[in-house]
């Protein structure tokens, strides 16, 4: 993936958990807010990830 698809992936992810989370919490579902938040976290790595791959292609296009 480029990195503008990990921090695309990686915004809707945290949305989704995020949403999750705010549902599992409303219905006393607690399997629902532990997946939003394993959802959530996932979102979290790959938006780090395309960052990452963001500032290692400036770098190497310094060279």
């Amino acid at each position: 993936m480029g990195s503008t698809t990990d921090k695309i992936s990686g915004k809707t992810n945290e949305i989704a958990g995020k949403a999750k989370q705010a549902v599992g919490k409303a219905t006393g579902d607690d399997a629902l807010r532990g997946e939003g938040a394993v959802q959530e976290a996932k979102g979290k790595v790959q938006v780090a990830t395309g960052t990452a791959k963001d500032k290692l292609k400036d770098a190497v296009d310094r060279l």
